[in-house]
């Protein structure tokens, strides 16, 4: 069986999520994000890229 390499995406909060919706709270602790500056690498799914963008004003990201 031949291993495949998944795609990466590294994500780092740049925003506060201090009077956010909920919504976005949540999708960024979803993210392992929840302080600004923190960084977070996750397999680039459809999925994750959904929730990247309802806090693309939020983040920063960082393909690799």
């Amino acid at each position: 069986m031949a291993k495949t390499s998944a795609k990466h995406v590294t994500l780092q909060q740049t925003g506060s999520s201090i009077g956010r919706p909920s919504e976005q709270r949540q999708t960024l602790v979803g993210l392992r994000l929840n302080k600004i500056g923190r960084q977070s690498t996750l397999e680039d799914t459809p999925a994750v890229r959904g929730m990247i963008a309802k806090v693309a004003h939020l983040v920063r990201v960082m393909e690799g």
